[in-house]
């Protein structure tokens, strides 16, 4: 898949929501966090879908002044507005708090449409409410939850469950598995993918040049030098050094009560846990109300709140929509951040497109003055001169006498 982004007139990022399960908490929260209309001047919303539930959920939750404009596909989405995706135009009986076939019906229809214009790069990213991984199970969606569902639409291998709220960002080498399935999921190779996606994603999502990273141990006390398990020494201490003979910021292994307990975790950019409780608990006490949970590694960009339909409260109107506004925030940086380093790195190509033909060509009269100083310097650091360096371009003459 393409990573092409914002081809909209405006340059305002188009980001798909998808509804979840319409009788959890998911649609109370997509409204209050849109119902601020001051976030339509950073993304245009369209919300995968009915008319028919978000007027329901309005009128329940008494936000009169919340207005949307229905439309039939995502290319038709008006910009300082909210906009509704039919997704499906009958009405069915919607019971908030209640695990309902029907919820789980409509919500796959919410996500296989949205996924659909994510291939088609009808929108940029995509911001999921929470689904029931029960009910919305079909022969079309199989899957333990979104991340596993968009990695392979995404035509991905693999992927990285990553949870963030603000510098603290910690990803789990094993997602949704049984704890006893654990340990002998943890090989060589799974973790030197995961450690690569982690390093990738802070690099190129997060604008982290050289991020510093910290393993976390498999067993009690990060193993206790083999005492209380193997996986440690025969697994994952070699593969940090492997990390570290190539120049990485790769540190572990660390036991994991101790590096949260202690503070250690301010210290680095981002955190590998080895299972799904091991990262989750820790960062759900320290970021509940913030927390975003981010699928790294794929083409695709995929946010959402970090907590589930929580039925217990739907349709009450106590939702707290924090989660979701993050998620939303982080999905708009997201892809600013690639388009700007899509920009530089096609300007950079550019460059040295112009200075090889320079270098291999003192004869070739190619006008040194339509690059800045500033692109010039920063293309010369990166091309190796073919020719000897101490001996004067033709061009460079000219420029002095400039």
């Amino acid at each position: 898949m393409n990573n092409k982004t914002n081809k909209h007139k405006s340059g305002l990022p188009r980001i798909g929501i998808s509804l979840g399960d319409p009788n959890g908490v998911g649609p109370e929260i997509i409204l209050k966090v849109l119902s601020d209309s001051r976030l339509l001047n950073l993304f245009t919303p369209v919300i995968y879908a009915s008319t028919k539930v978000i007027s329901y959920y309005k009128k329940k939750l008494n936000l009169d002044s919340f207005t949307f404009q229905p439309i039939k596909y995502a290319s038709q989405a008006s910009e300082k507005k909210v906009n509704i995706l039919n997704c499906w135009q009958e009405a069915f009986e919607i019971k908030p708090g209640e695990i309902t076939e029907t919820g789980g019906k409509y919500a796959f229809l919410s996500l296989d449409r949205i996924a659909q214009d994510l291939k088609k790069q009808e929108i940029d990213g995509v911001v999921t409410a929470p689904i029931n991984k029960h009910n919305i199970q079909n022969e079309s969606f199989s899957f333990p939850g979104h991340t596993e569902f968009f990695t392979e639409m995404d035509g991905k291998k693999d992927s990285l469950m990553f949870l963030c709220s603000g510098d603290l960002r910690v990803g789990v080498v094993t997602g949704h598995v049984p704890l006893a399935q654990v340990p002998g999921k943890i090989t060589a190779e799974l973790l030197r993918s995961k450690i690569n996606i982690l390093k990738n994603t802070l690099h190129n999502d997060f604008n982290i040049n050289k991020p510093r990273i910290a393993i976390l141990g498999l067993n009690p006390h990060a193993g206790e030098d083999g005492l209380l398990g193997s996986e440690e020494n025969e697994i994952i201490k070699p593969v940090i050094k492997e990390f570290k003979r190539k120049g990485e910021l790769i540190v572990g292994p660390f036991p994991s009560d101790g590096f949260f307990g202690n503070g250690q975790f301010k210290q680095y950019d981002g955190v590998l846990a080895m299972y799904h409780d091991q990262g989750l608990i820790p960062f759900k006490t320290l970021a509940f109300e913030s927390g975003v949970n981010y699928t790294a590694g794929l083409s695709i960009i995929r946010t959402s709140p970090d907590h589930g339909t929580a039925y217990g409260i739907a349709g009450k109107g106590v939702a707290d929509p924090t989660s979701f506004r993050e998620a939303v925030y982080l999905a708009i940086d997201v892809i600013k951040n690639r388009q700007e380093r899509s920009g530089s790195s096609a300007v950079k190509k550019k460059n040295e497109v112009h200075l090889e033909k320079l270098l291999e060509d003192e004869s070739n009269d190619f006008p040194l003055e339509k690059l800045s100083e500033e692109e010039l310097m920063d293309s010369l650091e990166n091309i190796p001169l073919k020719k000897d360096p101490s001996k004067p371009l033709k061009h460079s003459k000219r420029r002095n006498k400039e």
